[in-house]
């Protein structure tokens, strides 16, 4: 995933040398103190990805009361920025030290849901790239595993990563021993699509994974930002995908599809490319008919709509530049999920909006352009607003689970 997709034992695992090679030893995600009841592979298959730090992330409990969506895809862990083997969330946060992620699962979990966390995207330096093998990239990743308690991760293998084959074989790498040390955790591989499928970095990363043995839940393509066009393009390139994986692994096309995934870009992608909820819902129908393993999207972050609605033909990493309702395509993971989203909002009591007496004046008014953050206050259409969180471009009022509260007349 891109920036715009980004901006953009246990507690120690023990590497041993034997014969010139290195195992490594750690604990599983069951035995962490913090880890949750596993939902079905299926939820985390049907994961959208969720930035918890930046693009002014919505609230994961508002989104679950109005669509019934249960697991989440946190992006991203990579290396730090300054350099070095240890997991970081977006380069700068350290996991070893991290609560503020820690209390968006907590919150998730409460709610009967759970989550994915992702390594890799497009951005910033990726373990695999800063550690110096598979078992010390392995060990990395662990530390994620344990701290969360996780029954599912995420390898986003793409440019300029991918380009380097000695950091995609130390990601493969990691990936097999994290499944192998890991009983039942659920392990996707997602990578760039192109109309053939994927390109040849994504072949020789598919023969890596072939001659380690490693088998994931799914490959996934992401088939944006390429020149595709709408839902047939990309199902055109699923189905050259599905062939590709055939002819690399020796598999039937049915096993293929059970090892395929679609990971898609909702809206406007980086590229100018618009995908709208009725393209989401044909790849939905490929995907399902053809029993694919994986149906996902970037971002929730994005999951709402611009003001004004296109966003002046510009992409954005915070609402997805056509005309939706907040969390339309949220909905399409949840039918991938096998569940039916609500088809009215959760039933609450109405923001209450006060009478203000006659001498309550009007706070400067609300601007598009401008960024606000938590606390700031606004007029707009006679009434006060004060912004929960950092905002930018999102009219007060547009939607219930915005970041406005509705101050009264004014």
């Amino acid at each position: 995933m891109r920036p715009l997709r980004a901006c953009l034992g246990a507690a120690a695992a023990v590497a041993l040398a034997a014969a010139g090679t290195t195992a490594l030893v750690a604990g599983s995600a069951s035995g962490a103190t913090n880890s949750a009841e596993a939902l079905s592979n299926r939820w985390y298959a049907a994961a959208p990805y969720l930035m918890p730090l930046d693009n002014d992330p919505p609230s994961a409990g508002a989104i679950m009361d109005a669509t019934g969506l249960k697991a989440f895809q946190l992006a991203f862990v990579l290396a730090p920025n300054g350099g070095g083997c240890s997991p970081t969330w977006d380069g700068t946060a350290a996991v070893s030290s991290d609560t503020a992620v820690k209390s968006v699962i907590d919150a998730i979990r409460a709610k009967g849901g759970d989550v994915s966390v992702s390594i890799g995207g497009y951005g910033g330096t990726k373990l695999g790239q800063a550690c110096s093998d598979a078992a010390s990239t392995a060990a990395a990743y662990q530390q994620v595993i344990t701290k969360y308690g996780l029954h599912a991760i995420d390898f986003d293998l793409e440019e300029p990563e991918y380009e380097n084959t000695a950091a995609i074989k130390n990601e493969i790498g990691a990936a097999r021993i994290l499944q192998q040390n890991n009983p039942g955790l659920y392990v996707s591989v997602t990578t760039a699509g192109t109309a053939d499928g994927t390109g040849w970095f994504g072949k020789q990363m598919l023969l890596e994974a072939k001659s380690q043995g490693f088998t994931p839940n799914n490959f996934s393509i992401m088939p944006f930002d390429g020149g595709f066009n709408g839902a047939a393009s990309q199902t055109g390139a699923l189905t050259n995908f599905n062939k590709i994986l055939q002819s690399t692994f020796g598999w039937s096309e049915a096993t293929a599809y059970a090892h395929e995934g679609f990971s898609g870009m909702n809206g406007r992608s980086d590229t100018g490319e618009i995908f709208t909820q009725a393209d989401f819902q044909t790849v939905l129908d490929y995907a399902t008919s053809h029993n694919m393993d994986r149906f996902t999207f970037w971002s929730l972050n994005r999951d709402r709509q611009c003001t004004p609605a296109d966003n002046g033909g510009r992409t954005s990493g915070t609402c997805s530049s056509v005309a939706q309702n907040s969390w339309d395509f949220a909905k399409y993971s949840v039918k991938f999920a096998g569940v039916t989203p609500p088809t009215t909002p959760p039933t609450s009591p109405p923001p209450s909006s006060p009478t203000p007496p006659p001498s309550t004046q009007c706070k400067p008014a609300w601007s598009g352009s401008t960024a606000y953050t938590g606390g700031s206050e606004v007029s707009y259409n006679s009434h006060n607003w004060k912004a929960k969180w950092w905002t930018q471009n999102e009219t007060p009022g547009a939607s219930q689970w915005g970041p406005w509260e509705d101050e009264g007349s004014c």
